[in-house]
């Protein structure tokens, strides 16, 4: 009996740790790492997505995590995730109209707002229409690049009662972790130099990537983007070239994480490049399962590093 008392408690004990690992004190499940200690899932998050397929993956994992969900898109993002959110959750602007976001924004009553997707940095300078409420926040910068703008606008959202939160949050299980990730690995001699190199870029704001071999830097990603960088590598005939991606010293994870897919995949391929490192726990590999297997159908080999500034 006595055996059988202890069991039971400890079968009950055992199952309180697992709820706890799942829900907080309040009872409310916590959907990501990333999400804010005090995140209520029925507060409401708006996704302010761009092109690509991270806007409908991380809605999707919203949806399937509980959070009540609504959509604010620009025009360059895809017409499929305007299936997932009924019509009254979901809107369209163009990227130069700050003010119908703000209004919208205000329209849904989320508490939260997740940026997810890109938002090509010609579309900063060319075919925006601004409206009053763009150009009064274009006015406050001295400096008008992608990160300031970005900035301001999470700055004026946020004075608005809306929180930003980190878009890596309910990404999760999309991270790149620390090591080789393929079956397909090679040698990395002069990693730690082109890793070095490519932190340095990216602290000037140049870019986020590099690519290198054997420690000598052939190409550094510039205005043009990671793809265009990538395939025109494809000069450079040579083999053991590595594709270094990372984060800025101050990244500024509200609205800038960096991202991979199978697109990259096929400018590594068309450049020639036969591996890539990414930044561990800082990295999205957009739908990982299914980016990994592709990798190595190509026999490339995907690394995740940590970086330490000392």
């Amino acid at each position: 009996m006595w055996r059988i008392g202890w069991l039971t408690s400890w079968c009950a004990r055992r199952k309180r740790q697992e709820i706890a690992t799942v829900f907080r004190g309040d009872g409310v499940k916590k959907t990501s790492k990333f999400s804010p200690e005090n995140f209520n899932p029925s507060d409401g998050v708006t996704i302010l997505a761009g092109r690509g397929t991270y806007p409908y993956l991380c809605a999707t994992r919203m949806k399937e995590a509980g959070v009540d969900c609504s959509l604010i898109a620009s025009e360059e993002a895809d017409e499929a995730i305007f299936e997932i959110f009924p019509e009254k959750k979901r809107a369209r602007y163009n990227a130069g109209q700050f003010g119908k976001l703000l209004r919208r924004l205000e329209f849904y009553g989320s508490r939260y707002a997740l940026m997810a997707g890109q938002i090509a940095p010609k579309k900063l300078f060319h075919g925006l229409k601004f409206d009053l409420a763009a150009l009064k926040l274009l006015a406050t910068l001295r400096r008008r690049n992608a990160e300031t703008i970005f900035g301001a606008m999470a700055t004026e959202i946020e004075r608005r009662g809306v929180q930003l939160l980190d878009a890596r949050a309910f990404m999760d299980d999309d991270l790149a972790s620390v090591g080789f990730m393929t079956k397909t690995q090679y040698n990395r001699q002069g990693l730690d130099e082109g890793i070095s190199v490519a932190k340095a870029i990216a602290a000037l704001d140049v870019g986020q990537g590099v690519v290198e071999r054997k420690g000598t830097i052939l190409a550094v990603e510039g205005f043009d983007g990671t793809d265009k960088m990538l395939r025109r590598c494809k000069e450079f005939n040579t083999n053991q070239k590595w594709f270094i991606k990372t984060s800025k010293p101050s990244q500024d994870f509200r609205f800038d994480v960096p991202v991979v897919g199978l697109w990259t995949l096929a400018a590594l391929a068309a450049g020639g490049i036969q591996a890539m490192a990414v930044e561990a726990k800082s990295t999205i590999l957009l739908d990982r399962e299914k980016f990994l297997a592709e990798a190595d159908r190509r026999c490339i080999g995907i690394y995740g590093y940590e970086f330490c500034s000392s």
